[in-house]
């Protein structure tokens, strides 16, 4: 009986009060303030299931300079190629790599698309990396890297180091224009 009046005068003493902290919710005491230093985070932007291109903060993927242009006449120098020598056909900038009349040709299995109509086995030319290639000098016979100078009437062009041959005139991009234009007259007349 003792230990229940014991018990009893301590719940009394106990008192609740306002300034008391029960009944009232608990909030844990804040941490310092961190700051936080942001730094620039690359985007990644979808090409395909497999593979991923870094890109710019406004959604467009970094394209690589390349030292082909579409046109240039190039030796292939490491592959299964190795040793061949062509035109470049078309220029992919967002993985580096360009198409090369007649070289790394694949083989592509057609369907028939109508009844009665064969099937077909094709050549079909695949891009090679542009880091691959070096451009060729015709005249020389000589593959060489390319350099970058600035003519006397302030036009910036493209040289073969080893040679010293221009490769950026006017006459030769007329030239490739004009094969572009005819390919795709055919193409459309097809």
């Amino acid at each position: 009986m003792a230990a229940i009046s014991n018990l009893h005068c301590s719940f009394t003493s106990l008192s609740l009060s306002s300034s008391s902290f029960l009944g009232t919710r608990f909030s844990p005491p804040c941490p310092p303030q961190v700051k936080l230093v942001e730094q620039p985070c690359p985007i990644v932007m979808k090409l395909k299931r497999w593979e991923r291109k870094k890109c710019k903060p406004n959604s467009l993927p970094i394209l690589q300079k390349m030292h082909v242009k579409l046109g240039d006449t190039v030796k292939v120098i490491s592959g299964r190629d190795k040793g061949k020598i062509g035109e470049v056909s078309k220029i992919f900038k967002h993985n580096s790599s360009i198409v090369v009349k007649e070289i790394n040709l694949k083989t592509k299995h057609m369907k028939s698309r109508e009844e009665g109509e064969p099937g077909q086995i094709l050549k079909v030319e695949a891009p090679i990396h542009s880091s691959n290639v070096m451009l060729y000098s015709k005249q020389k016979e000589v593959a060489s890297r390319v350099g970058h100078k600035i003519l006397e009437d302030g036009k910036r062009v493209r040289y073969l180091i080893k040679t010293g041959e221009i490769i950026d005139s006017a006459e030769e991009w007329k030239r490739v224009v004009k094969e572009k234009e005819k390919t795709e007259e055919l193409v459309a007349a097809t």
